[in-house]
């Protein structure tokens, strides 16, 4: 018999603070600035990083103080997920809201919280720091997800 994961087992909602947390791979795209199009509400990713987010390692510097330092950072919650449709197609939250599984280099599957990094999936060393780009240059740094 097979043994069902907590991710699979329950819904968003059941999920403790701590199983919420771990859905999270660690991409680190929702650290992105994006630019939503006026005409067709069409969202873009730029690799303009907040300030908060470790290049490298993709995980914000003062995470539990994050809505104190940027007031527009989005925490995600189950009840949440409908209205947050900017979510990368490769997000856990949004897979497991949808009813699909995770992909194989996501941490919780592989078991190495650097599979997401290898499989070139986050944003490691693909981003800028939001100080060094001017608000209005952001669309010169629009990133299309391969």
């Amino acid at each position: 018999m097979a043994v069902q994961v907590y991710w699979h087992a329950k819904s968003l909602q059941e999920l403790t603070p701590h199983e919420w947390e771990s859905l999270c791979d660690g991409c680190g795209k929702c650290c992105l600035h994006k630019l939503e199009d006026e005409d067709n509400g069409d969202v873009y990713y730029t690799r303009v990083a907040c300030h908060y987010l470790d290049h490298q390692t993709c995980q914000c510097t003062d995470y539990s103080n994050r809505q104190q330092q940027v007031p527009d950072c989005v925490v995600l919650e189950p009840g949440s997920l409908d209205a947050i449709d900017w979510l990368p197609d490769t997000c856990a939250y949004r897979l497991r809201a949808a009813g699909m599984p995770l992909f194989d280099w996501h941490p919780l599957i592989s078991g190495d919280p650097a599979s997401v990094h290898r499989s070139g999936m986050s944003v490691s060393g693909k981003v800028v720091a939001e100080q060094d780009v001017a608000e209005e240059d952001y669309e010169d740094y629009i990133i299309r997800w391969i």
